[in-house]
Order: C-alpha cells, then sequence, then structure tokens
C-alpha cells in the first residue's frame, strides 16, 4: 500500500504536535474501522511517556440504526474499550451519543405526527446526527479549548465530499477548520485512500483490540452496502442510495441496503423492510392526504393559489399537516408487533426497535396534541394489544378521560352540533388553569380557540380554498387596473 506508511507517519506527527486531545468519529463501517485500528496502532508504538492527551471515540446511534450494525458496533466498541485498558493507551470509548428524547425519529413520527422524512423536508439528519455528536465535541472544546477530530473520510467517496474537504482544508496543514464548530479542526489521515486500499489494510493483520474483520466484510458482502458517515454537520453527505444508515430511512426510493442481507439469509428484517416501505408510501403526493391532516399543528388550514403563465388564478396547493392520531395510532400498534415478531424469530438477540423512554414521550405528545389531544391516553392500551403483556406505566397529572366519559362527551356533542375536538380543546385549556389566582391571559387563548373554524376538514378546506381563490382574483383585478392607470398616466403625459 502506496499511502500507509504516510498516513501513520501523518497521524504521529500530528498527535504529537501540541496539546489537543482528539476526537474519533466511529461509524462502524468500514472507513472509520480503519482510521480507529490506525490510530490504535500509532499509539501503541510510542512509548507510555509520550501517550499524552486523550483521544475519544465517538459513534452515533440513532436509534433506528439497522439491527446488525448496531450489534457489530456495540461489540466493537466494547472490545476496543477493554483493549485501551489493557494496553494503557489513552483511548476513551464513549457510549454512543443519541439524539434528545424530544428529538427521536418515533417521538417526531409517531409522537408529533411528522410526515416520513423526504429529500425536500429531510429534518431528520440535524436533529438525530448533527446535535448530538456537536454536542460531544463542544463538551470538549469547553474543557480543553480546542480539539481535533478525526474522520474516515476519502476524496474518492464522491466529488461533493472531496469539494467540502478541500474547501475547508488550512493551507500548509493537514488540518482542516471544522464548517460550524469554532475551536474544533478535522483530521482525515485516510483521504487520499481507495475503497481497496481500505479492505488491503483491513484484511492485513488482526484486529488491535482483538479479532478481526471478518464480520464487518461479510456485513457489506451480505447487503452490497456502502459506508454511512458519522455526521458531524451539514456538508457531511447523509445516507442514501445503498448505504447502511437507518432502516427507516425515507429519503431513499428503494433501500438496497436492506434487500441484500435480506436476499442473503437475513429473512427476519422483512418486517422492518414492510415497515419502512409502508412509511414511503406516505410520501407519494397523491396519497399523502390519506394520512395526513387537513390542519397543521398550529391548527390552521393552509392553501396556496398558484398562478398560470398570464398571471391568473391556478391551481390550489393545500399544505397539508401531521400524520392523523389513528394513522399514528397504526404505526405504533404494528412497530411494536414487528418488535414482539423479530426478537421471536432471533431467540438469541433483543432488539428494541423503540424505546420505552420515547413511549413515555409520545403519551405525552398525544395527550397534549394540539388538534387531536388523545383523551384515552392510548399508549398503554396499545402496547398491552401488540406485545401481549404490560408495563409500568408513568401516572400522568394530564387531563384524561375514561372510556364512558369521552363516549359521554361524544354523545353530548353530536346532540348539540358541537365540534369534539373544540370542546375538548375548551376543557384541556379549564383545566390548564386549575388553581391560578389571576387568568390574564385565558381571554385571548379562548378568542384563539373560538376564531379558528373547527368544521369538517372537507368543508373548512373548501372554504379556505375559496377564500384564497377570491383574495387571489382581486390581487390579480387589482394589478390589471394599476397596469391601466399607468399606462393611461403615460398617455396624458405625453399629451402634456
Amino acid at each position: 500500500m502506496d499511502h500507509l506508511a504516510q498516513t501513520r507517519a501523518d497521524i504521529l506527527e500530528i498527535y504529537l504536535a501540541d496539546e489537543r486531545p482528539w476526537v474519533i468519529g466511529f461509524s462502524g463501517g468500514k472507513d472509520s474501522t480503519v482510521v480507529t485500528r490506525l490510530v490504535f496502532e500509532a499509539l501503541a508504538e510510542l512509548p507510555v511517556a509520550k501517550r499524552r492527551k486523550p483521544v475519544f471515540v465517538v459513534s452515533s446511534d440513532t436509534l433506528v440504526e439497522t439491527p446488525l450494525v448496531v450489534n457489530l458496533i456495540r461489540e466493537t466498541l466494547d472490545k476496543m474499550r477493554k483493549a485501551a485498558a489493557v494496553q494503557k493507551l489513552p483511548i476513551e470509548v464513549a457510549h454512543p451519543v443519541t439524539p434528545r428524547l424530544d428529538q427521536t425519529f418515533w417521538v417526531n413520527l409517531i409522537g408529533k405526527g411528522y410526515p416520513a422524512p423526504t429529500r425536500q423536508f429531510r429534518w431528520c439528519t440535524e436533529r438525530m446526527k448533527i446535535d448530538p455528536v456537536s454536542e460531544f465535541i463542544t463538551e470538549k472544546v469547553a474543557a480543553y479549548g480546542e480539539v481535533v477530530v478525526v474522520l474516515g473520510s476519502r476524496l474518492q467517496e464522491s466529488s461533493s465530499r472531496a469539494q467540502v474537504m478541500r474547501k475547508h482544508r488550512i493551507e500548509g496543514s493537514r488540518l482542516a477548520r471544522h464548517t460550524s464548530l469554532s475551536n474544533a479542526y478535522v483530521f482525515t489521515p485516510i483521504d487520499q485512500w481507495s475503497a481497496d486500499d481500505v479492505w488491503e489494510y483491513l484484511f492485513s493483520g488482526p484486529a488491535p483490540w482483538g479479532g478481526d474483520h471478518q464480520a464487518l466484510f461479510d456485513l457489506y458482502k451480505d447487503s452490497n452496502a456502502g459506508e454511512c458517515p458519522l455526521v458531524i454537520d451539514t456538508s457531511t453527505p447523509s445516507c442514501g442510495n445503498s448505504r447502511f444508515g437507518c432502516w427507516t430511512c425515507t429519503v431513499v426510493t428503494k433501500d438496497r441496503a436492506m434487500d441484500g442481507l435480506i436476499e442473503t439469509g437475513h429473512t427476519w428484517l422483512v418486517p422492518l423492510r414492510d415497515f419502512r416501505n409502508k412509511l414511503f408510501d406516505t410520501t407519494d403526493p397523491a396519497k399523502k392526504k390519506d394520512f395526513r391532516s387537513a390542519r397543521r399543528r398550529d391548527g390552521s388550514v393552509t392553501v396556496k393559489i398558484t398562478s398560470d403563465k398570464k398571471g391568473n388564478a391556478g391551481e390550489e396547493k393545500h399544505i397539508l399537516g401531521p400524520y392523523r392520531l389513528d394513522f399514528r395510532k397504526e404505526l405504533l400498534q404494528q412497530l411494536l408487533e414487528n418488535q414482539k415478531l423479530i426478537n421471536t424469530n432471533n431467540p438469541g438477540d433483543h432488539y428494541e426497535l423503540i424505546t420505552h423512554a420515547e413511549l413515555e414521550q409520545i403519551r405525552v405528545e398525544w395527550r397534549q396534541d394540539p388538534n387531536e389531544p388523545d383523551w384515552d391516553d392510548s399508549v398503554p392500551s396499545i402496547y398491552r394489544a401488540a406485545m401481549g403483556e404490560d408495563v409500568e406505566w408513568a401516572t400522568s397529572d394530564d387531563f384524561i378521560l375514561s372510556g364512558d366519559e369521552s363516549q359521554l362527551i361524544k354523545s353530548l356533542c353530536e346532540e348539540h352540533e358541537l365540534p369534539r375536538q373544540l370542546f375538548m380543546k375548551l376543557m384541556e385549556l379549564e383545566v390548564s388553569y386549575e388553581g391560578y389566582a389571576r387568568r390574564s391571559n385565558l381571554q385571548a387563548e379562548l378568542n384563539d380557540l373560538l376564531s379558528r373554524d373547527w368544521g369538517d376538514d372537507d368543508v373548512v378546506l373548501k372554504s379556505v380554498g375559496a377564500k384564497k381563490r377570491i383574495r387571489a382574483n382581486q390581487d390579480i383585478d387589482e394589478k390589471a387596473w394599476m397596469k391601466r392607470y399607468e399606462e393611461i398616466a403615460k398617455v396624458y403625459g405625453d399629451v402634456a
């Protein structure tokens, strides 16, 4: 390998050059594995006295990673942790960073009703990948002043990544400036390596933390996939095409990595693939209205009127809101059933598709939903139905109705032709002010609720669309008259 000797020299030179600690971004794929192994081996060559500054190994778990990848990463990190201690290396292997509870995939999608991510609305990457890793790096910057982030990025991977890497490179240095974090620098030791170089090195000997890289190779071979990089900023390409990443990813049309794993014998992954495909179907523009509310989370119904080439009012574009609560309940039920199914088919392993903490947060999101509050507190009953067992649930101070109370309210609202959602929101508002000596904002909040149109979604949509069209036509007429006035003014100006 032409690059190996120079790469090892670069690692030792930059490590010994200053006191800035390193943060290695480990994604579990081939490139980040090579970088971590190179650092392990380089530090092992140094006398103990020169191993003076810490190296932190950080990985990111979005909580929806492909299960096989999660297992491999956990096993590898555990081996690294033990090997670093035995070999007296200044390497600290951190537990994988995860998104904040209110920013996980399931809390956003099932809890808040966010639609499945698309290329136009990719809300997941920053919340689930960039923010947790950035927070870890920021903590180290606060503790040490500056840090060097070590990544397995390669110029040959893509032209866009190569462009970004070159753009931020410090002239005359092997380091680059981090694109968004101050006092953080980026070191890419294998940026000149090819994919063949990577595999040749991995098979050149055992891993310094024990064992070999056969399991990693088998995973790539079975899936025909590439590595999903550790995403540290918006310039780092997120996963796509056939790369390993989140098994729920709907940014791509077809998850070829998952298909590859299934075709090579991992048939227990079929329920996950089917669930992911179900989510992808909801992004079809022709089907969106079947799953999503006509109202946005602030209660508004938004319609935009497009214009044709002549400036006349054209088609109506309805900006849809979140997934309807009934569909979110359906998704949660199926997700839990899938979790039970794959664990039944894999008695030696245990996979947690959704955590208990996320279920508790979804309970909160549903009960406090701005348009469809779940006063029945449905999550525990959905869990019991799907899993065939119950667990301990947190006690809530939220306003929750029993089944009889909910049915009574429904009957009364139908009898008096009062929208049930409006009644529920008014009751919720009253409960929220319970015990307050002053209710200065109550009137404003009441006015806000009563000013909304709480009728049937289709009726409201037609009403809003009609009003928008009238306003659009009025604007067009006004522009036409203004243009006419300008022409008349020019004529009279010429006469004068």
